[in-house]
């Protein structure tokens, strides 16, 4: 029995009777009546509500494969329906239909339901629960969301396999050569080899070699920004800072966009398990935690728009604080009158002749289950010595076949002691100190088979064979969409701390967390301190403009 069997009754909870009366005042319409077999809500729609069953019941399908579906569970009275999605108003996972003897239920629209969570504390815990499981539970079935066809492990399939993943997604890969129905739909719809993968959305639309941007828009992850609408806040990055950012303006009363242009969690997503962020002392993996905090932020009511990149800031020296700053997207532009860069890094890449002919393709800069299949029983490759590639090795190690670690420095000087000692009682660990990484090797199909490194005093080059290599060799500020804008020191991360409010920036209104920042502690837990620090900064900001004779939000306490 799994975990989630196990959880079932917090999976689906039965609401007491005075918890109905309390729901009651926050439902977003009045009780409808369905006839048996009538269609509440389906796969796909848009702002699909969710259903608290006052008589009846809701019997909930999700898709299973292209052609049928399959019975996910029924909603009697008590009980209500929806996932995460249920939060935004995103489209509907799965479809619900009223029961043999029809069905009486109250909606609760994404915004009232939301409102009932906050208002209610006890119905707020059981019902966030309830939709962050059904959305794992989702997860681990497959079949549900949305479906790749392609040849599995190929590069276009990892890339959105990669993407659905970190965004906490339920998908399902169908193999183009073996699977019937897979085969079946490449040959209905005369689709050429190079257009593969396809992508089947929720809805039934297809995609032809999506990009990330096409996914997001056609599973309704992104938002329908107004580009009249001034918000509070805006955060470039959605981060462990820029995520706790969101929780906390979000929670205080502040309208709140976040935006990221590629997944949630930053960097911190892709780590296979933190063990030493406080509250965890098993650990938890980057996209869980990510996962969660996400789920936070809608709760609070934060739009969350990814992937979509800022493209340029335009935010002239002489501003003043409280006006609209403008942030410039590849379609159009939003304005908030506070910018909270929670940007991060990019990961560094070494300077190595073709090096992005194997991105995606043997080279990756982070270890998630995904890649971790692709090289089990296999020999692999990892250059880096801090405490991401310490976790990423001990997670490799327990399905490779040999990890072979590269490092320019002893371990004792960049990891930390409890990652040191683990990986020092793996048998399959071989580390190789002192040495960097200086060419890659191709194979006569044109993919990875191995890496050249060299010793760093003697010059001495040796060959490690493996399809796969791992980079965790640093990174570098993310602020090439600022232009210069802000200052930044020598390195390109950006300077705060001039005015009063610690982690302003030159620009008054625009303020810097994270990793972005220069001087900061990057670590998980000093990033999700800095996203919620400048919360309080902002609404002093925001007071003082208003004292000022500014109109701007009142100060929230904490």
């Amino acid at each position: 029995m799994s975990n989630l069997d196990q959880r079932r009754d917090q999976m689906f909870p039965v609401l007491t009777g005075p918890q109905i009366d309390v729901a009651r005042r926050f439902a977003s319409g009045e009780a409808q009546a369905f006839e048996p077999g009538a269609t509440i809500f389906g796969i796909g729609d848009v702002g699909a509500p969710a259903w608290l069953v006052l008589e009846g019941s809701i019997a909930v399908i999700r898709r299973d494969g292209l052609n049928h579906d399959a019975a996910v569970t029924e909603h009697h009275v008590g009980q209500f329906s929806g996932e995460v999605n249920q939060l935004s108003g995103r489209p509907s996972i799965a479809g619900g239909s009223a029961g043999a003897d029809g069905c009486t239920a109250l909606p609760f629209d994404a915004a009232h339901l939301r409102a009932l969570m906050v208002g209610s504390a006890d119905i707020g815990e059981t019902v966030m629960r309830a939709l962050i499981l059904r959305r794992v539970g989702l997860i681990e079935e497959g079949g549900a969301g949305s479906i790749i066809i392609g040849a599995p492990n190929s590069p276009e399939v990892t890339r959105l396999q990669g993407f659905l993943a970190r965004s906490g997604y339920p998908h399902l890969v169908l193999d183009a050569a073996s699977d019937e129905e897979g085969k079946a739909l490449i040959e209905r719809s005369g689709v050429l080899p190079e257009e593969l993968p396809l992508m089947v959305c929720p809805n039934g639309t297809i995609l032809k070699r999506p990009t990330t941007a096409e996914v997001s828009i056609c599973l309704g992850m992104m938002p329908q920004l107004d580009p009249d609408k001034v918000y509070d806040v805006a955060v470039v990055g959605a981060g462990p800072a820029g995520l706790a950012a969101a929780v906390y303006a979000a929670s205080e009363g502040l309208s709140v966009l976040v935006l990221d242009e590629r997944a949630i969690g930053g960097q911190a997503g892709a780590s296979a398990r933190i063990e030493n962020y406080l509250g965890f002392p098993t650990g938890i993996s980057g996209q869980a935690l990510a996962g969660r905090a996400f789920s936070q932020a809608l709760k609070f009511g934060a739009e969350i728009a990814i992937p979509l990149g800022v493209h340029g800031f335009d935010c002239p020296p002489d501003h003043v604080p409280g006006d609209p700053l403008v942030l410039e997207l590849a379609d159009g532009r939003v304005r908030a009158r506070a910018v909270i860069i929670a940007s991060g890094a990019r990961y560094r890449r070494p300077d190595i002749a073709d090096l992005d002919q194997f991105e995606g393709a043997g080279i990756s800069y982070w270890a998630s289950p995904i890649e971790a299949k692709l090289c089990e029983n296999e020999k692999v490759a990892l250059v880096g010595g801090g405490n991401s590639a310490g976790q990423a090795i001990v997670f490799l190690a327990s399905r490779a076949k040999e990890v072979n670690v590269v490092v320019r420095r002893p371990l004792e000087e960049t990891m930390s002691r409890y990652l040191i000692d683990r990986i020092a009682a793996l048998p399959n660990v071989e580390l190789h100190v002192g040495k960097e990484i200086c060419g890659l090797k191709r194979d006569a199909a044109g993919g990875l088979c191995g890496a050249t490194f060299r010793d760093r005093k003697t010059g001495e080059v040796k060959s490690c064979d493996s399809r796969h290599l791992f980079l965790f060799i640093g990174a570098d500020p993310n602020t090439t969409w600022l232009q210069d804008c802000v200052d930044t020191d020598d390195k390109g991360f950006i300077v705060t701390g001039k005015s009063d409010l610690p982690l302003e920036t030159s620009i008054p209104g625009v303020f810097a967390i994270g990793d972005v920042r220069a001087e900061s502690t990057k670590r998980v837990a000093a990033a999700v301190g800095e996203g919620a620090a400048v919360v309080a900064q902002i609404h002093a900001m925001f007071a003082r403009v208003k004292a000022e004779g500014g109109v701007e939000k009142e100060p929230v306490a904490a």
